[in-house]
């Protein structure tokens, strides 16, 4: 369904500071009121005399103080109003505290004192009685009877401890109704005090039974949702403690709180207690439940005399429904928070008639202490406001006057009642409150503006979609199969309200029924004239609409011929233009023939200069040809030449292995002749007198050793070589090489490379374990330049076999060469190392040749 139309919300951010006094149109005096008490006894004397509805004539008796000096005189104090002692608290109610309500609900804030000496009837005129209220009770009795059916469902806003609200869903607001529920059934079944649990230990109720008013209703606005907290807070000994705080008042004393600023620069107490009531006995049994907590005590004054401050917070928290008139906006910038504080001040008070002793005089002083701030704010605010001075308003001197700076600031109404004592003993105090009530009424402050966010949706959703679904539940109930997916644009529904109440006469004197029948009709009245004035309104916008549009549309017409104008102005140069351009596509036409003769002599060279390059590639390969055959014939001669440098090597190798043998023979007659009569050898003469091996590795020593030269004493160099473990044998299947590396080596990377499928590389040696440690083969790599600066690189290679000493004997037995020739450099040699490069055709590939040596 589509009740209503409307704008999206904009920006619904509140400032964070609002302009203070900005003329004095907008500022208005602190209302003060005074309230007089009845005579308590017959025999009483009274000083004061009403004059009218708004003075006070007050005589000071033949016991005053100032009369004695002299100095007294009679003192008349203008109120905005004077109630006498036969008032009732429903005229007072009517005159104080209503237009409060009426703000409340507007969005305002509104604060109420209630001042006086003690015993003058403060608490009276807040509380009341349970068969005739005070202000509090009759508050809450006309907020709820406002907004009984708009009331959102509990936990719809929940506080965010920083004097705010949060809007939440349904489903997290049914979860917390649900921990509320079995929270409070869990403490009804252990007996402890609380919400649900309402008797004391006597079995009587805590909450009197009053009576409630319902006669008085306030216009609400009907598309908003609302929802009710209260705090009650008191100020005592210069502290504020929370009367509803859940912790056991006996078993722990409450604790302070502080004063703290939240982010729109409004004053607040800190983690206070915030409890949401949906009736006005809910919250008057809340109220009820921090009284008890509340310091009274007896004086010589008054049986039951308040010793602190009480502050009784109601708070508004109300929030516009969507578009269709059913959810309530989710969104915490539209909500609006607006509060009412009734402040029950202590009686100012002098010690030499309440004969306070001890505690009870320590409290007399700090309740005097923060009245006198409190007045002393007032005086610097008048003066500042009347001279035009600047001086700083010391509230930070006292929690009282600290808590509420925002109201005096000019954040919502400031009203007081004043209660006096009109008895002639009470003549120097009552004095001292009227003038301080009537410097109070000097003060200017700012009137209150309403912080309610307009969204732009229409009036009267809410009731238009009521009237929706009771349309469809009926077109359903008559099996209508549409109805279901039925949506209408209801729009804005003009409605006077609801039917007549039920008034029946049954005498002359039912002044009260011809009463609530002239307020049904003056609402009544008033929502017509809203209504006509709505429909007024939309007429004078329609109106203007016409005459806008009218306007708009002489001006189009008057635009549409400039711009016809300056359309023909526009085709004349198109068509020079196009002139031009045919010019232009001549002019090109030519040039592209030219172009055409260039591409065509271009193609004409191109063609001669591919016969003149296929003639140069046929030189090209004519030449190749010529360089292959030559390095076919140096390729022939090299061989050649290597074949004979075998012949020799294989004669050499032969001539040696020959010499060898000989040696050989000649070392086992000298074993022979060592061999004693049982066949052993002496370690020390095989040591000594046994030849070098072929080649020997010391325990630290990692190069190859040569033969020992003739001349050299035997002796020496056998004790240095180690003496070979004959009795070890190796596998020849399970070789393992240890490729030694030393030092930085230029990588090859030729196509022949030396064969060792098991290997372990290694750049030092430092220890035999090293290689003889799972290895049975050696590699040795060394690099060099040969006579022509070329690289070369060689591969000793040889067996390992491990020493009786525990070291390791390495015998070299094979060297392999391998050479890098450059194929770019031309080189001159002699003989069969001359290898003339020419071109790609004649590079030499790497040559390696091997050659098989005993010693090296």
């Amino acid at each position: 369904m589509n009740p209503t139309r409307g704008k999206q919300p904009g920006s619904t951010r509140k400032p964070a500071t609002r302009q203070r006094f900005q003329n004095s149109a907008s500022k208005e005096p602190v209302h003060v009121y005074c309230r007089l008490r009845p005579m308590q006894y017959p025999t009483d004397v009274s000083c004061m005399r009403v004059i009218s509805d708004t003075t006070i004539n007050i005589s000071p008796p033949e016991s005053a103080s100032n009369l004695r000096n002299g100095t007294a005189k009679e003192i008349q104090t203008i109120f905005s109003r004077v109630f006498t002692a036969d008032v009732s608290q429903r005229e007072v109610f009517r005159v104080v505290a209503l237009p409060l309500v009426e703000n409340l609900i507007q969005g305002r804030n509104g604060l109420l004192f209630a001042y006086g000496v003690t015993g003058s009837g403060k608490t009276y005129t807040m509380m009341g009685d349970a068969r005739d209220g005070g202000i509090m009770p009759r508050c809450l009795d006309v907020l709820f009877n406002s907004i009984a059916n708009y009331q959102a469902k509990k936990f719809v806003f929940k506080p965010d401890k920083l004097n705010g609200f949060d809007v939440q869903s349904d489903a997290d607001a049914m979860l917390d109704r649900q921990n509320e529920l079995h929270t409070g059934l869990m403490n009804q079944r252990n007996g402890k005090n609380g919400k649900v649990c309402k008797l004391d230990s006597d079995g009587e109720t805590n909450t009197p039974i009053r009576e409630t008013d319902e006669s008085c209703i306030l216009s609400v606005d009907q598309d908003n949702v609302y929802a009710v907290f209260v705090t009650y807070v008191e100020i005592y000994n210069n502290s504020v403690y929370d009367l509803l705080d859940d912790e056991d008042v006996r078993s722990k004393p409450l604790q302070s709180k502080i004063v703290r600023e939240d982010a729109y620069k409004n004053m607040y107490v800190h983690a206070v207690t915030e409890i949401e009531v949906k009736s006005a006995d809910e919250a008057f049994d809340v109220f009820y439940r921090g009284q008890r907590r509340r310091r009274v005590a007896h004086t010589a004054l008054n049986t039951e005399s308040s010793r602190s401050h009480s502050v009784f917070t109601i708070r508004l928290v109300q929030a516009p429904l969507d578009s269709q008139g059913e959810q309530v906006v989710q969104d915490k910038r539209v909500v609006c928070i607006s509060q009412l504080s009734l402040v029950d001040l202590a009686g100012s008070e002098r010690t030499n008639r309440t004969k306070n002793t001890g505690q009870r005089l320590r409290e007399a002083g700090n309740i005097n202490n923060s009245l006198m701030t409190l007045r002393s704010c007032l005086e610097i605010l008048r003066e500042n406001q009347s001279q035009g001075t600047n001086k700083i308003v010391p509230y930070r001197d006292s929690k009282l006057t600290h808590l509420f700076k925002n109201y005096f600031d000019g954040e919502g109404q400031v009203r007081m009642i004043v209660c006096v004592n009109p008895r002639a003993e009470d003549y120097d105090e009552t004095i001292q409150v009227m003038k301080f009530a009537e410097m109070t009424q000097e003060v200017q402050v700012s009137k209150p503006s309403a912080s309610k966010i307009d969204l732009g949706y229409t009036p009267g959703r809410r009731y238009a979609n009521k009237i929706f679904k009771e349309a469809r539940a009926r077109l359903e109930k008559q099996g209508q199969p549409m109805a279901a997916e039925l949506d209408v644009d209801l729009g804005l529904v003009y409605s006077l309200g609801g039917p007549f109440p039920e008034l029946e006469l049954n005498g002359p004197h039912n002044d009260q029924i011809i009463t609530e029948l002239m307020r049904f009709l003056e609402q009544r009245i008033e929502k017509r004239n809203i209504l006509r004035a709505d429909l007024q309104k939309k007429q004078d916008d329609f109106r203007k609409m016409l005459v806008t549009a009218e306007q708009e549309l002489l001006a189009l017409k008057i635009e549409n011929a400039s711009l016809n104008a300056a359309n023909a102005q526009e085709k004349k140069k198109i068509t020079a233009l196009e002139n031009h351009l045919y010019k232009t596509d001549s002019q090109i036409d030519s040039l592209l023939r030219k172009l055409n003769g260039a591409n065509e002599t271009i193609r004409s060279l191109q063609r001669e200069l591919r016969e003149k390059d296929m003639l140069l590639n046929q030189r090209m390969i004519e030449k190749q040809r010529t360089k292959q055959k030559y390095n076919t014939k140096i390729q022939e001669e090299t061989d050649k030449i290597y074949r004979e440098l075998q012949m020799k090597h294989r004669q050499e190798q032969q001539y040696l292995q020959s010499k060898m043998k000989d040696k050989e023979n000649k070392l086992k007659l000298v074993k022979k002749i060592l061999v004693d009569e049982n066949g052993s050898v002496p370690s020390t003469a095989l040591s000594r007198n046994s030849p070098p091996p072929p080649s020997t590795a010391g325990d630290t020593d990692n190069t190859a050793s040569c033969r020992t030269p003739a001349g050299t004493d035997s002796r020496s160099r056998r004790d240095k070589i180690a003496v070979v473990n004959l009795r070890h044998r190796r596998s020849q299947s399970a070789d393992r090489w240890v490729d030694h590396r030393p030092g930085a080596l230029v990588p090859v990377g030729t196509i022949l490379q030396p064969l060792m499928h098991r290997r372990r590389s290694v750049s030092r040696l430092s220890d035999p374990k090293e290689i003889t440690e799972g290895a049975s083969k050696y590699c040795l790599i060394a690099q060099e330049q040969d006579t022509d600066g070329e690289l070369e690189t060689k591969l000793y290679k040889g067996d390992i076999l491990p020493t009786s000493g525990g070291g390791a004997q390495v015998v070299f037995n094979d060297v392999e060469c391998l050479k890098q020739i450059s194929p770019t450099v031309n080189r001159k040699r002699s003989g069969r190392n001359s290898i003339q490069s020419e071109g790609p055709e004649n590079i030499s590939p790497v040559k390696q040749m091997h050659s098989k040596r005993p010693r090296v």
